[in-house]
Formats: C-alpha cells, sequence, structure tokens
C-alpha cells in the first residue's frame, strides 16, 4: 500500500491558494502539484525544491509535466531541470515573432 503525503507539509501553502490542500491526491494531482511546486523557484532555491519534488515523483514525471503544464513555468525552470537530468533543452514560452 502507498503511503499517503500531506503535500501542505512538504511544500508552501501560498502555491496552492486556489485549493483545498485536503484534497489535493499527490497521485492524481501531480499534474497540477509538479508545475506548482517550481513555479515560484529561483536559481537559488531550485536545489530545494526539486529535491522535495525527487522525494514524491520520478524524473520522467517531473519532466513530462512540466513539458506539458499550463502552468506559467519560467524557461530558466526548464533550462535547469533539462541540465539536472541531463535530457535536451526545452522552453515553455518562445519570443518568436515579437
Amino acid at each position: 500500500m502507498e503511503k499517503s503525503i500531506n503535500i501542505a507539509q512538504v511544500f508552501p501553502k501560498h502555491l496552492f491558494w486556489d485549493m483545498d490542500l485536503d484534497k489535493l491526491d499527490f497521485i492524481e494531482d501531480k499534474a497540477i502539484i509538479i508545475p506548482r511546486a517550481l513555479y515560484a523557484t529561483t536559481s537559488e532555491t531550485f536545489e530545494d525544491d526539486i529535491l522535495k519534488l525527487e522525494q514524491i515523483y520520478d524524473r520522467s514525471e517531473i519532466v513530462s509535466n512540466l513539458q506539458n503544464t499550463k502552468q506559467n513555468i519560467s524557461n530558466m525552470v526548464c533550462r535547469k531541470v533539462s541540465e539536472r537530468y541531463n535530457i535536451p533543452s526545452f522552453s515553455r514560452y518562445s519570443l518568436v515573432g515579437i
């Protein structure tokens, strides 16, 4: 039986300001949790933030959810994830045509 993880004890509650944290399921809601956990990360906090995610999810889940999210994840986060997992760089937003 898988253990239950209380997301509110792992990540800052303000990241999930618009949700009932008691109803978030770490398996069913990973498409929400993974991007939000890295939404407010900075170069200085990335290592700690990604380590928290890695305690819950494997790297393929982290990468897949970041690549496919509709959340406003910065290209800096995408680059850092690419470097960490030694995968081709990806970005969420492009300035082409601007």
